[in-house]
């Protein structure tokens, strides 16, 4: 399939469809800070070969689609939110299964929150609860501390930024599994080739979250799937676990030695996953 800008509200957002367009829409929300590509290709096409629509789309200040001056990103959260949104209507899409990552799966909790009616399943992958509650969760791990708070990149240099985001990758890949580097390069190289401004993605850092809704998970309506890694070193596993506890009826699924985010050693474990949670809701 071939990438397809989009206008929301004004904004141009580039995505990327895969599979039969009346297959069950499945979109894929990637964490801040990365663009679409990290929906690796072959998982997309391994869950569209499963009888699914399959969309990914670049956030805003990555990729392909709008960037704004550094330091002034010039929207919220909440603005990130509408965007999965206009992607739907972009695609006539009335409703979704949605599968998010990371800060996205936080943005796919206020999606099913404030538009449940958009939302027909969710899937939140290396996430914590999106909203305050009467919890204690464990910090990030002392060596993903130390390394956001002393790795630097020169941001004006691509080499800089590409060494930078190879060593993060491998912090957040939780130091368990056996890391591949050169995969890890590649991607990353052809994420920072592929950007319009790869510095632009700072920005996410600047944004401010916006709104959050008042409701307690515990009002999310639509079916759940809970995946976590033991690993993780950005959200430990009782983040994983609380979102389970926390919205009514949701299943968990934990992957020993995973860390954070989609590793390809667990793509067919997830997408199978995936298929049979979105085929259980349109069964239900």
């Amino acid at each position: 399939m071939a990438e397809r800008m989009i206008e929301v509200d004004g904004v141009e957002l580039c995505t990327e469809p895969f599979g039969d367009s009346s297959d069950p829409p499945v979109l894929l929300i990637m964490g801040t800070g990365a663009s679409m590509l990290w929906w690796e290709e072959g998982f997309c096409r391994m869950l569209a070969a499963g009888g699914r629509q399959v969309i990914r789309y670049d956030h805003r200040d990555t990729g392909r689609s709008i960037t704004y001056a550094q330091g002034e990103p010039g929207y919220t959260g909440a603005d990130m939110v509408g965007d999965a949104v206009g992607v739907l209507d972009a695609y006539e899409i009335p409703a979704a299964h949605v599968v998010g990552v990371s800060a996205s799966g936080a943005m796919a909790q206020l999606l099913a929150l404030e538009r449940p009616d958009r939302v027909l399943s969710l899937v939140l992958i290396s996430t914590s609860p999106a909203v305050p509650g009467d919890r204690e969760l464990p910090p990030p791990t002392e060596e993903f501390m130390r390394f956001v708070s002393t790795a630097q990149a020169d941001w004006s240099d691509a080499e800089s930024v590409i060494d930078y985001l190879v060593d993060y990758s491998r912090v957040l890949a939780g130091g368990r599994r056996p890391f591949d580097e050169a995969a890890a390069r590649d991607l990353v190289r052809r994420d920072v080739e592929r950007a319009r401004d790869f510095a632009a993605v700072r920005n996410h850092d600047e944004i401010d979250t916006g709104k959050l809704p008042e409701q307690p998970l515990s009002s999310i309506p639509v079916p759940t799937l809970v995946i976590h890694g033991t690993a993780d070193p950005m959200f430990p596993l009782a983040h994983g676990e609380a979102l389970a506890q926390e919205i009514p009826a949701a299943r968990s699924m934990v992957l020993e030695g995973a860390g954070h985010g989609v590793e390809g050693a667990d793509w067919e474990t997830i997408v199978g996953a995936i298929l049979k949670h979105s085929a259980a809701d349109a069964a239900g």
